[in-house]
């Protein structure tokens, strides 16, 4: 079944057509907002000039202004001292210096004085530059813009020269109730989060493939392929490829299988042949000759035993679950020591985490602090399989150097199994080129073996998400089987 804007290129397209709306939806509601605001400047700024003809020359007040002038008995217009600010009232005063009589070119009109008396601020008159340089009328033009700039609803007294105080309402000017909406900033925030949105859409669509790719590199070997091995998610493009790997991993699994059940077939089968060879070779008087029949018997069972084993490592058909790793290495040890083997298990070394600086933890941050917890380390894992893998690692120790020392460790990803035997003559290299199959090492003398068992402990390590490597130590060459704990 289709679905909407299910496959990438759609979402693609979607992505960027909605970017692109988004984006001129903000720019054309912030040119607006911005337009209507110089519009509001402007309506501000021209009726200062005409509030100052009003002042100067008795001219009409602008639509929405009163210009009323203070009672003569007023005390400002007997003393000349400019209104005072009431209870809770804040005062800016300005003054602007008029062109002297006479003087050709320049700005007409005498001094003027002006007093705002705000509730909520004093005005940056700076701004206004008052210093008589562009005249009286530009000046309150200025102030008049400066005004309707803030949200305010200020009470204006102004005077020309020694005349009478004037008190001056505008409020469809310069109060807050005259100002434009202002939707810039909603702009910008509307924009951020739908930004926001798109990246997390891209962000979720990337980490889908990125989830896959790793899902894919760490997958631990063929034992969880099947059908369902990984979830069809993401895109329709990432679903087809999962779906391809899914059906992949499938009819690889159904290979391993049927190989596996050939073997086990041939192996079954070569049991009565095998067992009537010993019948007759008993009967055979040269001892000798006797021997060598029955160490080639013993040979060709156990090359196809090893074979069927490495096979039924690849496919895993033993399902993971959760268990004590330290439990496991013990018991596999105690068996090598009831046989009187030289093979020893150091204690479980605690795990390490990373610790932060804080106020209750005022130590130097990245610290190391030991987990208390010693005794059980979990993993989920496949108990048989790890089993064969440490019994491997033990049985080439003691095969090649004579004997085998064990030791785990542990953080919150991984858990670590080091193998360390007693001198062995092979370097890293060459237990790195004995992994793959069929190969023995230049130290293997006639030592019993097939070559397949630091493969299968190769194999199995990949199966739980973790790999087999080797070091060079002063005691002897260490093996370390380590795993992914989760």
């Amino acid at each position: 079944m289709a679905r909407p804007f299910g496959s990438l290129r759609a979402r693609a397209i979607a992505w960027v057509l909605s970017a692109a709306t988004v984006g001129a939806l903000a720019a054309w509601v912030w040119m607006t907002s911005l337009a209507d605001w110089q519009a509001h400047l402007t309506q501000a700024y021209q009726a200062g000039i005409a509030i100052h003809d009003t002042l100067d020359r008795g001219a009409p007040a602008p639509d929405g202004v009163r210009v009323v002038p203070l009672p003569p008995d007023d005390p400002a217009n007997r003393t000349g001292v400019p209104p005072r600010a009431g209870p809770g009232l804040l005062e800016t005063q300005i003054a602007f210096l008029g062109a002297l009589p006479g003087a050709a070119g320049t700005p007409r009109g005498g001094r003027l004085q002006v007093r705002v008396l705000s509730p909520d601020l004093r005005y940056p008159v700076a701004q206004v530059s008052p210093d008589g340089g562009s005249g009286p009328a530009a000046g309150m033009a200025n102030l008049a813009r400066l005004l309707a700039s803030y949200c305010s609803d200020p009470v204006v007294f102004a005077r020309t020269g020694t005349g009478p105080w004037f008190r001056i309402d505008a409020p469809d000017v310069w109060s807050c109730a005259a100002q434009p909406r202002d939707l810039r900033l909603p702009a910008l925030i509307a924009l951020a989060v739908a930004l926001a949105v798109l990246l997390s859409r891209v962000v979720d669509t990337t980490t889908a493939f990125g989830a896959f790719a790793t899902a894919l590199r760490d997958r631990r070997g063929l034992g969880v392929a099947g059908p369902d091995s990984f979830l069809l998610q993401g895109p329709d493009e990432l679903r087809e490829t999962q779906a391809a790997v899914n059906t992949y991993l499938a009819e690889e699994r159904d290979r391993l299988e049927r190989r596996a059940m050939v073997l086990s077939g041939v192996s079954h089968d070569l049991g009565t042949p095998a067992a009537r060879l010993r019948l007759r070779t008993a009967l055979i008087g040269d001892a000798d000759l006797r021997g060598r029949f029955d160490a080639d018997i013993d040979r060709m069972t156990g090359m196809i035993e090893s074979v069927l084993t490495y096979t039924q490592a690849e496919i895993g058909l033993e399902p993971p679950r959760e268990l004590s790793l330290t439990a496991l290495v013990e018991a596999v040890v105690a068996d090598y020591q009831d046989m009187d083997q030289p093979v020893s298990f150091l204690p479980v070394t605690a795990p390490e985490v990373a610790t932060s600086r804080s106020l209750f933890s005022p130590g130097k941050s990245g610290a190391r602090l030991r987990v208390p917890e010693t005794r059980r380390i979990l993993v989920r894992a496949r108990p048989l399989a790890l089993q064969r893998a440490i019994g491997n690692l033990i049985d080439n120790a003691l095969k090649y150097g004579r004997r085998a020392t064990i030791s785990l460790t542990a953080d919150a990803e991984r858990a670590t199994i080091s193998v360390l035997d007693a001198g062995t003559s092979l370097t890293e290299a060459d237990l790195v080129r004995l992994t793959e199959p069929f190969t023995r090492g230049t130290n293997a003398g006639l030592a019993p073996g097939f070559g397949l068992g630091l493969t299968i402990v190769s194999t199995i390590a990949s199966q739980h998400g973790g790999a087999l490597e080797f070091e060079r130590r002063p005691q002897g060459l260490c093996a370390r089987l380590i795993l992914s704990r989760h």
